[in-house]
């Protein structure tokens, strides 16, 4: 049974665990925490989902990545946001201020 089945996941919800694992500062804890995939099922399910050259590639940079582990990184604050940056408010970009 494919990952993707056993965890219910939509189509909306599949890209969105693919984005979430390329990115480098989003821990496996927040998938887990988002979408209930341990380290092992998102390692499983991005086998499942890509090409296996990419899978690879992605493996490749995910392995000893310290930002992809919660109790590996250095930092407490979490991510560096730019003050030009708009505010998020629910997964949606706040409309600029006129």
């Amino acid at each position: 049974m494919k990952i993707s089945e056993k965890f219910n996941l939509s189509e909306r919800q599949v890209d969105r665990v693919i984005a979430m694992a390329w990115e480098d500062r989003t821990t496996f804890e927040a998938i887990e925490y988002q979408f209930g995939l341990t380290e092992k099922d998102v390692i499983k399910f991005m086998q499942e989902q890509m090409h296996p050259r990419n899978w690879r590639k992605w493996r490749a940079r995910v392995q000893g990545r310290k930002t992809k582990h919660q109790k590996l990184r250095n930092f407490e604050s979490g991510r560096f946001k730019s003050t030009r940056q708009r505010h998020i408010t629910g997964n949606r970009l706040a409309k600029p201020k006129k």
